[in-house]
């Protein structure tokens, strides 16, 4: 990555100029406060004492025994408070907040999980809350709406668009726009730099307990590592521990939804094209006039129609594969694991987990796959039900 923020061509601050100056002193303090070993300090107690760290790798042998082939293990983000890889970056950029001086944090959410580590961060920093949300995923993810309040936390309802996660952060931009002295908690590795390089930065804790626990498994580093991608937090936190070994297969993957041909997806990486979105570049799902068109997915995590920087870069250059995994796939995989493990996964991770299930018969018994469990799935439960039964509630929009 280039000082300037960009990751190829791809990242950059593309802001009117008064929000360009708030990222560029947020860019300022990130940079003093990874220098500072108090920082680091204060980050890793929280990271062990309140978010539980490290968190295990699990070697799932009932779905290994049951697919044949390589050995499955899931990195469990899904057991950190909050149930996600979410708090890892918020309680990050809570101390960052609190070294600003800032007393109000505004959020998006998707899925719900981001917004739940932010007002979770918000009430143990003692900080005002408020937390942008689809229309349409207040309703999917109501469960999530409820422990948000509960911590707290305002909910704001976003009826604009298809009032899903895109909606979410245009509204998210606008109120920093209008209240400068707000501190903005971004919760994927997108947007305007910096934030792509501190939720790496946050989220990197993965990839580095991941790259630790499989040498002592295994007493060697993996072959394949697999994330689901949305805007690819949970991937970026996973992936760059490895990117320097060759050796290793990185995979991400994204929403297929109910089908590439359908125009019911998310895949940005496979189907987008260059362009601006929220003040940066990367791929974007775009019609002829670049205009972002509405994403889906089954999983309300990973409906946005661009991707962070350094995965469009890591696409370009050829050392990330990105595949992609439709809504019905995710769904046997989420009924999978949840009947042979006992573990019950984000739908957003059961894209990932659905993809490790192609890839793990093709193996020898001692080749590895580590794949990204990046939440559990209570906050799907009642949506899956509903699906199973025939009511289609994830698109009825």
């Amino acid at each position: 990555m280039e000082q300037s923020g960009f990751y190829g061509p791809y990242g950059g601050v593309f802001l009117p100029p008064e929000l360009a100056r708030v990222m560029e002193n947020l860019a300022r303090c990130f940079d003093q406060c990874t220098a500072d070993p108090g920082f680091v300090r204060e980050l890793d107690r929280l990271y062990r004492q309140y978010v539980g760290r490290p968190n295990p790798l699990y070697y799932a042998a009932n779905l290994t025994e049951e697919l044949g082939g390589g050995k499955i293990f899931l990195k469990r983000e899904d057991l950190n408070h909050t149930g996600a890889h979410k708090i890892n970056n918020t309680v990050g950029q809570a101390l960052l907040a609190r070294r600003l001086g800032m007393k109000r944090v505004i959020a998006e959410t998707g899925a719900g999980q981001h917004g739940v580590a932010a007002a979770t961060a918000a009430a143990l920093f003692g900080l005002d809350c408020t937390v942008y949300m689809g229309e349409e995923d207040t309703r999917r993810q109501a469960l999530n709406v409820y422990r948000m309040e509960l911590l707290g936390a305002k909910v704001v309802p976003v009826t604009a668009g298809s009032k899903t996660l895109k909606e979410a952060v245009d509204a998210a931009i606008a109120d920093l726009a209008a209240n400068p002295h707000t501190y903005y908690m971004l919760g994927s590795a997108v947007g305007p730099h910096p934030y792509p390089t501190m939720v790496r930065y946050f989220q990197g804790v993965i990839g580095r307990e991941a790259r630790e626990q499989i040498l002592l498994e295994e007493g060697r580093l993996p072959d394949y590592v697999v994330a689901c991608v949305g805007g690819g937090s949970n991937a970026i936190g996973l992936f760059q521990a490895f990117l320097e070994d060759k050796e290793v297969k990185i995979v991400g993957v994204e929403p297929a939804g109910r089908g590439l041909a359908s125009g019911k997806h998310a895949a940005s990486l496979t189907l987008g094209k260059p362009g601006v979105i929220h003040g940066f570049r990367c791929y974007v799902l775009s019609d002829e006039e670049g205009n972002p068109l509405p994403a889906y997915s089954v999983a309300a995590g990973l409906d946005y129609p661009g991707v962070g920087p350094e995965h469009c870069a890591l696409k370009d250059s050829g050392r990330g594969t990105y595949v992609t995994v439709t809504d019905r796939e995710a769904l046997a995989a989420f009924q999978l694991l949840s009947r042979r493990e006992g573990i019950i996964p984000a739908l957003e991770s059961a894209h990932a987990l659905a993809h490790a299930c192609k890839i793990a018969p093709t193996l020898a018994r001692e080749q590895t796959i580590i794949v990204n469990l990046s939440g559990r799935g209570d906050k799907d439960v009642d949506q899956v039900r509903c699906l199973l039964a025939g009511a289609d509630l994830a698109v009825s929009r």
